[in-house]
Formats: structure tokens, sequence, C-alpha cells
């Protein structure tokens, strides 16, 4: 099922932040001076770490409506989607190019959707925009409109919603000719796919991220309870870094079951994929390759 065809999308989620390096290459710990790594070799799974059930899709197309509506109300300054914002810019050079950014921004803190793989959010004291390693103590989740320049020229445009792209983004080139247009919902391309189990209960089987017809984002994959069972990166249609399948544990803790290798960059040539550790249902590990 494409997302275009969802009126809404909502993800009711567990209280953490997802950080990708944590979720997608954990498991073999840190790396000690002497070059050795440390232990971590158990294949249960922190919750904090990783979302452990399926997300929660509800349709309400009239909170859509609502949110159409305050998007376009002008009476106050700067509130979108029925948020107060603050406004922000960051202007660099970059290989000879002046390049800006015109952003708004919330100071108000909000649960971090683990699902989604890049969250835009503003770094206070390095002045700069990230997608990786938010905290609230760090920055601002950026929301509102967005706009960039290079050389004063407009390359892309778009909206925010709490560090989710949202709505529909533009992007032109250096003669400001659009070249790509997209949609998103709170972070999910619109042309994202959904599978379910059972489509009446919207029992969720896999969700499969789709960008200019390309796969591009996180995938995952979950048992008939909702329990986790494969989670996965794709870039530019390709798989990279490190792929997680998970035991069916019912009500038990998240048991790693494989974690297999594949390329940290798409299209690297002469790389095999390899089987870096299993474990069995109890989390004891029982092979890897430290490779």
């Amino acid at each position: 099922m494409e997302l275009s065809k969802i009126n809404y999308i909502a993800l009711i989620v567990v209280a953490f932040t997802f950080i990708k390096s944590s979720c997608l290459g954990q498991g073999f710990g840190e790396i000690s001076s002497s070059g050795s790594r440390l232990s971590d070799s158990s294949g249960v799974v922190n919750r904090s770490l990783v979302p452990v059930t399926a997300p929660l899709l509800l349709f309400d197309d009239e909170k859509r409506k609502n949110e159409k509506k305050d998007k376009k109300k002008k009476e106050r300054k700067n509130i979108y989607y029925g948020e107060q914002t603050k406004t922000a810019y960051v202007r660099v050079e970059v290989q000879g190019r002046s390049e800006y950014q015109l952003f708004h921004y919330t100071t108000r803190n909000r649960i971090v959707n683990p699902y989604i793989r890049d969250l835009y959010w503003y770094d206070i004291k390095e002045r700069t925009v990230r997608t990786s390693g938010y905290t609230p103590e760090a920055g601002y989740l950026l929301h509102g409109p967005y706009k960039k320049e290079l050389n004063e020229v407009v390359v892309q445009e778009g909206m925010f919603y709490f560090g989710t792209k949202h709505d529909r983004w533009m992007t032109y080139d250096q003669n400001n000719i659009l070249i790509n247009k997209a949609k998103f919902e709170e972070g999910w391309p619109k042309d994202s796919k959904v599978t379910y189990y059972n489509q009446g209960e919207q029992e969720v089987e896999k969700v499969i991220p789709i960008e200019y017809d390309l796969k591009e984002g996180n995938f995952f994959h979950f048992y008939d309870n909702g329990k986790l069972g494969v989670m996965g990166e794709y870039h530019y249609g390709e798989k990279v870094g490190t792929w997680t399948w998970y035991w069916n544990t019912e009500n038990g803790p998240l048991v790693r079951k494989r974690e297999i290798q594949y390329q940290e960059e798409p299209f690297t040539k002469h790389f095999t994929p390899y089987i870096r550790a299993e474990w069995d249902e109890e989390g004891k590990l029982i092979y890897r390759d430290d490779r």
C-alpha cells in the first residue's frame, strides 16, 4: 500500500531517542586503545536502543484538514501546524560557494520518532543544522518553512514537522529550474510502501521507504504479533550498513538473532555481504566474524 493513498499517518512509539548508530551498528562494543573489542557478546537488546514493536498507523482525515488550516492562518506570526516557532539562519562557505539556510524551529521538546532515519535539528552551540545525534539539551527540532540557497539561488525548500520532512519538498538546480519534488508525511516519503498482516486491524508487516522511485531510508519488518523482526537501511536503492534480524520472543526482551554486514556506501565494488554474528534465543553469542 502506498502512503500517498493514506490520508494521515501517525506513529505511536516508545519514549526514547532513536540513534542510528545505536540501532544498526550495535552489538560489538567499543574498541579499546589496544585495538581489541570490549565485551558485548550478549544478543539481548536494551529496549532503550531500538523500536521493539510495530508502529500503529492511524487514519485521521479531520486532523489532517485542521493542520492545513493552521498552516494557512496568518493571524499570528511564525505559527506552523499550531506550533509557535522561532526563526534562524546559517551561512557558511562550502568549496568557494556561499551556502545559506533559513529555517524555523520549536523550543518545545517532543518524543523523537525512532522509525525515521533523518531527524533535522538546530545545534545551538555549533550553529548548524544536523540530521543525527539529537538531544533536547543540544538543540531544537526544525519546524515550519525551510529554504536553502547556494550563491543566492534557491536550491531547496520545504516544510518540517518536529524535525521531520513534511508535505511538499522542492529541489532546484543552480538556474532555479525544478529538478525534483517529493511529498512526505512526518518523515515518511509519501511513496513509501506498507504491507499488513491484517489491514483492517492495521497489523503492520513491512515498512519500505521509497523516495524518487528508489528505496531510501530505514526498513522494518515485524512479526505478526507486532514484535520487530528485521531492521536495516537502504541508500539509493542499495542495502547499506549492518542489517539485524531478531528472534520472535513474544513477551520477552528483544534478542538479536543475526547481523549481516553490507557495504557502508552504495555501489561499493567488490564487496560481498557477510554474517557478522549470530545468537541463540537466550542471547548467547554462537558465532562472530570480526573482519
